[in-house]
C-alpha cells in the first residue's frame, strides 16, 4: 500500500471528507483497502458517512465490487438503511450498469428490510433477544431517521426511501397508493421515506399520476391528505420540470382554493393556509379573517401570513388580537406580521409590548420585526437600544441590525455588544449589517 493509500484509509476512517478529496486528487486509489482488508468505500458506508462515500464513488470507487461475504458496497449501503449513503453509493446509470439479476437482488434486499422492519430483522440476524436501542438521527437538512442497534449491529430505518429510489432508478413505476403508504408509515413528514415518495410523485408527471395523487385529498386519513398537500406544494417549486407548466399550475391553484374551503383537520388546514399565503392568491385575506378564531392554534398561526400590507382596518385589528393569543407560536407569527408595512401608533404599542413577552421565541420574533420593520419612530429606536442589553444573543443581533438599518452612529458599538457569532449565523443577513452600515457611512469603505 502506498503512503497516499494509507493516508486515504486514515482519512476515511476519521471522516475527513476534505482530506479524502485532496488525496484522491493527488492520485490515491479510491478502491484502496482499509485495515480490515475491505475497500475503504465499505468503511465509509458502515460509518454512515455520505460525504466520504460520495467522494470515493465520484473518484471511481466501485460500488458493485464483489466482497468476500458475497455482498457489495452498494448492497451494504442498501441494507444499512441510510438514504443519503445509498444515494452517494448508487453511482451513475445503475439501470445500465447493473445486470438484471443484481438489480433484482438490490430491490429484494431493500424490500425485505422495509417489510420486516429493522428491529425484527436485526434480532433475527444477530440472534440477540436483548433490548433494541433506538435514537433519532438527522440526515442532511430535512430528513429524520431512527437508528436501531441490536447485538452490536446498527441499522437505520430509511429502507422505504431506498426502495423508492431504486425503483425510480430502474424505471419501475410504483403504484401511487404504495408510494403514499410508504410516506405515511412513520407518521412523520420529516422522515426520509416521506420525502422520497413526495419527490418521485412530483417528478413523475403524467395525467394519471396527477389524478391519483389528487384523489388522496379526499382520503379519510388526515395524514394521507397532508402528504397529498405536500406533493402539491413541491409541484409549485418544481414547475420547470414539465412542459405543461401552465396546466399543472392552473389545476394546482384551483385544487388549493377548493381544499382550503373543505379541509377540517387542523394540521392539514394549516399546511394549506401556508401554501395559500405563499401563492398570494386573491381572496387570501378573506380566508384569513374566516380562520382567525379557529380552535386549532396551528391554523391561527398561519392567519397573519395571509394579510399582505397594506392591511385593512379589519385585518389590522385581527393581527393585533392575534398578538394577544394564548398560544405563543401564534403571538410570534402575529408579531412578525405586525412589523410589515406602515405601523400605526396602536400597532407600535402592541409590538413593543411583545418585546417583554414571557416566551423567548415571541421576543425574538418581535425583536426581528421591530428591527427590519418600517417603523422609524424614536420609540422603536429606543427599544432597539434597550434590547442590546438582552441575555439572548439573537435578540441583541436583531437590535444591532435594526440600528444599522437606521444608520445609527453607534452601530459599531451595538455590534460589539452582540459578541462573537457561532457557525449557525454564517449565512444570517443580520450578521452583515455592520459591513453594510460602514459601506454607507464611512468614507472610503
Amino acid at each position: 500500500m502506498t503512503d497516499r493509500d494509507a493516508g486515504l484509509a486514515a482519512a476515511v476512517r476519521t471522516g475527513d471528507a476534505e482530506r479524502v478529496r485532496d488525496l484522491l486528487g493527488a492520485g490515491a486509489d479510491p478502491d484502496a483497502a482499509a485495515e480490515d482488508g475491505l475497500p475503504v468505500l465499505c468503511t465509509a458506508v458502515a460509518a454512515y458517512d455520505a460525504a466520504v462515500t460520495e467522494a470515493l464513488v465520484e473518484a471511481g470507487a466501485d460500488p458493485d465490487r464483489p466482497l468476500p461475504d458475497g455482498t457489495t458496497p452498494l448492497l451494504r449501503a442498501v441494507e444499512g438503511g441510510s438514504p443519503a449513503v445509498f444515494e452517494a453509493a448508487l453511482g451513475a446509470e445503475p439501470r445500465l450498469r447493473l445486470r438484471p439479476q443484481r438489480r433484482t437482488e438490490l430491490l429484494g434486499a431493500a424490500r425485505g428490510w422495509y417489510e420486516e422492519g429493522p428491529p425484527a430483522r436485526l434480532r433475527r440476524l444477530t440472534g440477540d433477544p436483548g433490548p433494541v436501542r433506538a435514537h433519532a438521527v438527522r440526515e442532511g437538512e430535512n430528513d429524520t431517521l431512527t437508528e436501531y442497534t441490536v447485538g452490536g449491529r446498527s441499522v437505520r430505518d430509511g429502507h422505504g426511501a431506498i426502495l423508492t429510489g431504486l425503483e425510480w432508478a430502474f424505471r419501475i413505476l410504483t403504484p401511487v397508493a404504495e408510494l403514499v403508504t410508504r410516506a405515511v408509515r412513520h407518521a412523520h413528514p420529516e422522515h426520509a421515506d416521506w420525502w422520497a415518495s413526495q419527490w418521485i410523485l412530483t417528478v413523475r408527471r403524467s395525467a394519471e399520476t396527477w389524478a391519483e395523487v389528487v384523489a388522496f385529498h379526499r382520503h379519510p386519513d388526515p395524514l394521507r391528505r397532508l402528504f397529498a398537500a405536500d406533493v402539491l406544494g413541491l409541484h409549485a417549486l418544481t414547475g420547470g420540470l414539465t412542459q405543461h407548466v401552465a396546466w399543472y399550475e392552473k389545476e394546482r391553484l384551483k385544487l388549493l382554493a377548493d381544499r382550503v374551503q373543505r379541509e377540517g383537520d387542523g394540521a392539514v388546514l394549516a399546511h394549506l393556509l401556508r401554501a395559500l399565503a405563499d401563492e398570494a392568491l386573491p381572496g387570501a385575506e378573506a380566508v384569513g379573517l374566516r380562520h382567525a378564531g379557529h380552535a386549532d392554534a396551528r391554523v391561527r398561526r398561519e392567519v397573519p401570513g395571509l394579510f399582505d400590507p397594506p392591511r385593512t382596518a379589519r385585518t389590522a385589528r385581527t393581527v393585533r388580537a392575534l398578538c394577544r393569543d394564548p398560544d405563543a407560536t401564534v403571538r410570534a407569527a402575529a408579531a412578525e406580521a405586525l412589523g410589515r408595512g406602515s405601523v400605526t401608533p396602536e400597532d407600535r404599542l402592541v409590538l413593543l409590548a411583545l418585546l417583554h413577552d414571557a416566551d423567548p421565541h415571541v421576543v425574538r420574533r418581535a425583536a426581528y420585526a421591530t428591527a427590519w420593520g418600517a417603523d422609524r419612530s424614536p420609540e422603536a429606536g429606543e427599544a432597539l437600544v434597550r434590547l442590546l442589553g438582552a441575555d439572548d444573543q439573537d435578540v441583541r443581533l436583531s437590535a444591532a441590525y435594526g440600528l444599522a438599518l437606521r444608520d445609527a452612529p453607534h452601530t459599531p458599538e451595538a455590534y460589539a455588544r452582540v459578541g462573537p457569532l457561532g457557525p449557525e449565523y454564517e449565512h444570517d443577513h443580520r450578521a452583515d449589517g455592520l459591513w453594510r452600515w460602514r459601506s454607507r457611512n464611512e468614507p472610503g469603505a
